[in-house]
């Protein structure tokens, strides 16, 4: 084992608090919370059971490991939650001074769309 996975390696959780692997040295059965996603999945309230440490850019990094067996399936949007996000995201592209809808979001710092805040000078 090298000097890293060494480092790194606290199965019993003596060193870490939780057990903690290296990385891609976790057991069957935990999984991160985007690979739950990516199954289906979500943690449920379930609290962390382990981790995974290496370093990376800016020094030691981690990811938080959950048990699979603990998950539950991702919980879907009613109806109204859907027409809710339509409404937001549809108000999110109409702007404020011409009130078109427009293909893009409205940039937050003009506050309008980009035809409105720069209009352009009709040629004569």
């Amino acid at each position: 084992m090298s000097r890293i996975r060494a480092a790194f390696h606290d199965p019993d959780g003596s060193r870490y608090g939780i057990p903690t692997f290296w990385w891609k040295g976790a057991p069957p059965g935990y999984a991160t919370r985007r690979q739950l996603r990516a199954a289906g999945l979500r943690p449920a309230g379930q609290p962390v059971a382990a981790q995974i440490l290496w370093r990376g850019v800016g020094g030691t990094r981690a990811a938080y490991l959950y048990r699979l067996e603990l998950a539950r399936p991702k919980r879907t949007a009613t109806p109204a939650q859907l027409r809710a996000i339509a409404a937001a995201l549809t108000a999110r592209r109409t702007c404020r001074v011409c009130g078109e809808v427009r293909p893009y979001y409205i940039p937050r710092s003009l506050g309008e769309c980009v035809d409105c805040a720069y209009p352009q000078e009709e040629a004569a």
